[in-house]
Formats: structure tokens, sequence, C-alpha cells
């Protein structure tokens, strides 16, 4: 039997709507590397969510869409502000930086989230020629603690980024779910706000695997993002594959459909162990991340049941977390594994 999971919203299975959209597709030959009615679909599907500017090129992954798009505008002697907590930074395994031969700096932050404040330190000019010149602030939105950019403060953010001379790039793996906690779109939360470029999560939230970059200026990919996904090893043959799941998630609301799913079920999880004597939760509860600390005799009790992983082990402090398939009774029993844990050691 395979244990159960909140440890990670990669954990998940397909999604019955998107698994449908692939067995729909897999039926006679089709143009290879994108030049087909699936991948021409889905680009109409962004392109009315974002907007009929919208450049859109899909990847294989996370690490992938982020690799394409920071390299599609920085060059080797740029450098990419990012939190120090950013997947970029701490989950890429320097992808970025060997592929473009561009710098991350990170930028430590005690929630996750970069403000005006954090960057200004690194915009002085630093040793002129001797110092990697910033080129893109890179935010994640849900951020890794699972916290959230309020518009206002993205706003404020993008407008600051601007007039210093920087794009604003968000890895939005989750950006589906911080949409629907803000009660928003996936468009009102980026472009509108100022973003210029955006990763945008699929494999985090229904779909087999993928992601897609989006440009909200296409003179930032023009005749550069077909050669660095090329380059960057992300150009998929069999495209439509990919295509048809983006396609999928895009008409009748399903990205929120999940992503909301997977927010209340967080929620409900909140409401379960919030009160349990021994469990503190330890950061905002914004999305589908629940970060708690407990004894580390209690942590290994629920992980005989149920798989998740420690955050900081210091501490120590767990991650749980819930997806577009998480039920109501899944929650229910985690909530009650907690309780049996913690229960004799309080």
């Amino acid at each position: 039997m395979i244990q159960r999971s909140f440890a990670s919203d990669n954990n998940a299975p397909i999604a019955p709507e998107i698994l449908a959209a692939i067995t729909a597709a897999n039926e006679g030959d089709a143009v290879g590397y994108g030049d087909d009615p699936w991948t021409a679909r889905a680009i109409a599907r962004f392109r009315q969510h974002f907007g009929e500017e919208t450049d859109v090129y899909f990847t294989f992954n996370g690490t992938g869409a982020n690799v394409v798009a920071l390299s599609c505008v920085t060059r080797p002697w740029e450098a990419v502000l990012a939190p120090a907590s950013a997947h970029l930074q701490t989950d890429e395994c320097g992808a970025f930086e060997r592929f473009a031969g561009s710098k991350v700096i990170p930028i430590a932050t005690e929630d996750g989230k970069l403000r005006i404040a954090d960057l200004e330190p690194y915009l002085l000019g630093g040793h002129g020629e001797h110092f990697s010149q910033p080129r893109v602030v890179s935010i994640s939105n849900t951020t890794e603690y699972g916290g959230l950019y309020e518009p206002d403060e993205l706003r404020e953010l993008c407008d600051f980024a601007h007039s210093r001379g920087l794009l604003v790039h968000v890895d939005g793996a989750r950006i589906a779910n911080a949409a629907a906690a803000l009660g928003s779109t996936p468009r009102a939360v980026t472009k509108d706000l100022g973003v210029d470029i955006l990763s945008f999560g699929g494999t985090k939230n229904g779909l087999m695997g993928g992601e897609a970059v989006c440009f909200f200026d296409p003179a930032l990919s023009a005749n550069v993002a077909l050669f660095v996904r090329k380059q960057g090893m992300q150009l998929a043959s069999k495209m439509r594959y990919i295509s048809a799941q983006f396609e999928a998630l895009l008409t009748d609301d399903r990205w929120l459909t999940y992503a909301a799913h997977a927010n209340t079920m967080a929620q409900r999880l909140l409401a379960g162990v919030s009160n349990v004597p021994g469990v503190t939760i330890t950061r905002p509860a914004r999305a589908n991340a629940i970060f708690a600390t407990l004894s580390r005799e209690a942590i290994a009790r629920v992980q005989k049941q149920f798989f998740f992983y420690f955050f900081d082990e210091a501490l120590p402090e767990v991650r749980w977390m819930t997806h577009w398939a998480t039920t109501e009774s899944d929650v229910d029993e985690f909530i009650e594994a907690v309780k049996l844990a913690v229960l004799p050691l309080s």
C-alpha cells in the first residue's frame, strides 16, 4: 500500500480531466515540436487569460521554466535578485547559474518575501565592473514559506524595480493557489500588477507534468526564447501532450477548481491541528501549506502513517501540504494521527 502523503503537491495524482485530455490527444500522428493544434489552442487559452500579446513557451518542469525565463533576459555579467529561500536558489542545484553564466544574489528575508528595503542595498552601484549587475527581481508566489504577496505589495515592488531598470519574474509554480487564496485570477496577481515574466505552474496543480513561461512583453522573448528553450533541453518533441494538459487546465476554470480545493483542505487541516497541545503553527497559512513544530517523537509517530517532510530540522519544523486530490477524510485522519501522536507526550 502506498503511504498517504502530506509532503508535496508534486505527489498528487493526475486530475481526471487532465488525464482525459492526454488520452484524447493520443490518437494519430501530429507534427512535433509544437506545430500542432493542441499547442495552438493552449497558447490561445493563455492569451485569453493574460492578453493577446502574451508570448508562451511550454517546458517540462519548474526548474526548466525558471532557467528558460531568466536566461532570455540576462547576460553573463548580470544578476538575478531573489529571496534566499527562493526555489531558484535552494532547490534547483544552480541550474540557472550553470546554464546562463549569470549570478543569483540571495537576499535574506524573514518571511520569504522581497520588499523595496531589501532590494535597495543591492542597487547602489557596488564595485562597478567588479560586481554582477542586477537585471531581474525574481520572487515566488506563493512563497516557499507558504505566504502571499498582496496585490499592493507586488505592485509597489514592480514599480520600484522598473524605476531602477529591472525586470520582475514570478516563479508561479503555485500561482493558481495564490490567485485562489486572494479570490483573484492569475493575470490580476501578475501581469496587471506589473510582472514582466511568469513561470506558470501546472505540475503542482493537477497536471502530469508541464510548466509554461509567459512573457507579457513579447520584445523580451522575440528571437531569443525559441533558441534558449531548445538549448536548455526544454523543447518537447511530442509537445501536444504537454499542451493538451494546459488547454484542459485553462478551460472551465479548472486551474481555480483544483487550487481552491487544495487551499480549502489546508484550512481544514489548520483548523484541526491549531489547538492540539504540543503543536505550534509557525507561519501564516495562506494557501496549501501548513508549517508547524512538534516533538521529534510525535513527528516520527505520524510519519509511520503519513509521508511529509521536515522543513527545518533544527527546530524541528515540518511542512504539511495539501493538493487537488486531498480529501476531507484524508485530512481528518491526519488530524487524528497528530492528536494521538502528541497526546501521550503532553
